[in-house]
């Protein structure tokens, strides 16, 4: 969900208003996927968030900066030799497209001002930063070479070029009685929403929807339907979004579902969807900053990579566990070879070699003389068929106690990657992102050099105030899981794990203190909370006092094993627990 070039004109109009002027005094790239300029105005300083995330591309200035890597990715360099220390000149849009110029005036040799533009072009799986000077591109985010579009490039040195003007018109500048006469010009079974589209630029499917909704209409009407009243309230409709889209005090809104899943945003109040919950918000930016956190478009380096990494590490092991069973299961037919060997050497001189495929005798081994057939390879004696059914059961019981112990590991590989996997989703900083990479390094998953020495904030875990005061840790990764466990928890402390469930490790620091029944249940839906099982009911966790989790020398990070645990069923209350989690986690 993004921002449509009609509700995009307030917001180039605020990051104008707010930045033009402003010396540019650094330039960062917390990921793949944004950049970061660091905005130095007169008593003040501004951070403007460049994303082309595809999810949720945008441009905005954000109230808390975002963690960035110790190296910084060849684009980042490229913009800081070129745009650091250079002014603002203006920030402006291309027509009404989702198209923001920025240009930024330097100094070059000679004492000579030149002008570079930061094109950010914020259309979706398109999207794309590009400095451009002069018309010719220095670089671009993403790089698009002719193998992967025939339409256009996007190389260094290539010519940029401007997206072709549209043929509609501008509500901001147009007429009203033309853009209706624009609309009735479309087919007679056209939808109205789909006429408003062709007709208004810069509109999208949210400004479309909204101009149906407030003059009256279903975005299903078609115009076949209407008459000249319905389109003079149709008129006076686009007129109320102008004017909206027009105010110098922007009201940007965001619609969402119960779920906290963005159905709609834009630069002006939103009223077509009355069941929806409304967020409003003083600026654009706040705004955007919301939406940028509800859609998670902002991903930490690495950590899909990893998340990618361990997937394809735990269908790996899984099939491997399959393939186990199936020769586990071969294997417990041992015995069958035996008889058959059994068999062979009572009736072998009964028989001739070389002559039958198969021989059917009385089993030495039933009681009611029921029949056996024994395939035979007459390539060999019958003596050697025998040996060869020995042999196989030699092997098939040597394998039964090899493939058990190969089982029992590949089932604690699964349950180690599905702990890492939960880590994953728990990190929120560089540092323990860091932490989980050389997790995968020591394990023999990533053939990659151990993160020693970095520049990363030292990573912590959740910590929570219960309403009794005690204080309630959470693990993020193995590490931190570990660390809480063996070293940061008192030996009178109580631990909470969810039982045979991926999860972190939860430390209630009660010191021996007698516990109520409303705080280990807190304690425990947390554990749940934190867990793979999240989200599902009846969830089993254990807890006991910390003097009885012991870590087995030699052991992975996270495992333990403990005593004296008593069990608890929890069925989490994600409303319940939403105050908990609100609590800032570092403090």
């Amino acid at each position: 969900m993004s921002l449509d070039g009609f509700s995009m004109r307030p917001l180039v109009r605020e990051l104008n208003d707010k930045l033009a002027g402003g010396r540019i005094d650094k330039i960062t790239q917390p990921n793949k996927q944004s950049i970061v300029l660091s905005i130095r105005q007169p008593g003040q300083n501004h951070q403007l968030h460049i994303s082309i995330n595809s999810q949720n591309p945008a441009a905005h200035i954000m109230a808390k900066n975002l963690e960035n890597p110790p190296e910084p990715p060849v684009f980042c360099m490229v913009l800081r030799k070129q745009l650091e220390t250079g002014r603002i000149a203006a920030i402006r849009q291309h027509g009404l497209d989702r198209l923001i110029l920025m240009d930024v005036d330097s100094i070059a040799a000679g004492g000579k001002i030149v002008t570079k533009t930061l094109v950010m072009e914020l259309m979706g799986k398109y999207s794309n930063i590009i400095l451009v000077q002069d018309g010719t591109i220095i670089d671009a985010l993403r790089k698009i070479g002719s193998n992967s579009s025939r339409v256009r490039t996007v190389l260094p040195g290539d010519a940029y070029e401007l997206p072709p003007g549209q043929d509609k018109l501008d509500l901001f500048t147009a007429d009203l009685p033309a853009v209706i006469e624009r609309i009735k010009q479309a087919d007679h079974e056209e939808r109205l929403d789909k006429a408003i589209l062709g007709a208004c630029m810069g509109f999208g499917p949210v400004s479309a929807k909204e101009v149906c909704f407030c003059a009256g209409f279903a975005p299903s009407t078609r115009l076949n339907t209407l008459d000249e009243a319905d389109f003079t309230s149709i008129e006076q409709a686009l007129a109320e979004i102008r004017q909206a889209a027009s105010s110098e005090e922007a009201q940007p809104v965001i619609l969402m579902d119960e779920n906290q899943k963005v159905l709609a945003m834009a630069s002006f109040p939103l009223h077509y969807l009355p069941q929806a919950v409304t967020l409003d918000f003083d600026t654009i930016s706040a705004m955007l900053e919301k939406a940028s956190a509800l859609a998670g478009s902002y991903v930490l380096p690495d950590k899909d990579r990893f998340k990618k990494l361990v997937k394809n590490e735990l269908h790996r092991a899984e099939n491997k566990l399959v393939k186990l069973d199936e020769e586990i299961a071969a294997a417990e037919n041992a015995e069958e070879y035996k008889i058959r060997g059994d068999n062979l050497m009572t009736y072998q001189y009964q028989y001739n070699d070389h002559e039958d495929a198969e021989i059917t005798v009385v089993n030495i081994y039933s009681e009611t003389g029921e029949e056996i057939t024994i395939p035979l390879d007459q390539r060999f004696t019958i003596i050697q068929n025998m040996q060869l059914c020995y042999k196989k059961y030699d092997k098939l019981k040597r394998a039964q106690e090899l493939l058990q112990v190969q089982r029992q590991e590949c089932e604690a590989s699964i349950s180690y990657l599905e702990s890492i996997d939960t880590s994953l989703n728990a990190s929120s900083s560089l540092g323990e992102i860091a932490e989980i990479h050389n997790e995968l390094v020591e394990g023999g998953y990533l053939r990659e050099k151990l993160k020693r020495k970095n520049n990363d904030k030292p990573s912590h875990p959740f910590r929570f105030t219960a309403p009794n005061g005690m204080q309630i840790l959470v693990g993020k990764n193995n590490y931190q899981n570990d660390k809480l466990t063996c070293k940061t928890a008192s030996f009178n402390d109580t631990w909470f794990h969810t039982q045979n469930i991926p999860g972190s490790h939860v430390i209630l620091r009660n010191g021996g203190e007698e516990l109520d029944e409303d705080t280990i249940l807190l304690a425990a839906s947390l554990a749940a909370h934190f867990s793979k099982a999240q989200g599902s009911s009846k969830v089993p966790v254990d807890y006991t006092e910390i003097r009885y989790v012991k870590k087995p020398s030699g052991s992975k990070p996270g495992f333990v094993i403990f005593t004296n645990q008593k069990t608890l069923y929890i069925t989490p209350d994600e409303q319940e627990l939403a105050p908990i989690l609100a609590q800032d986690p570092q403090q």
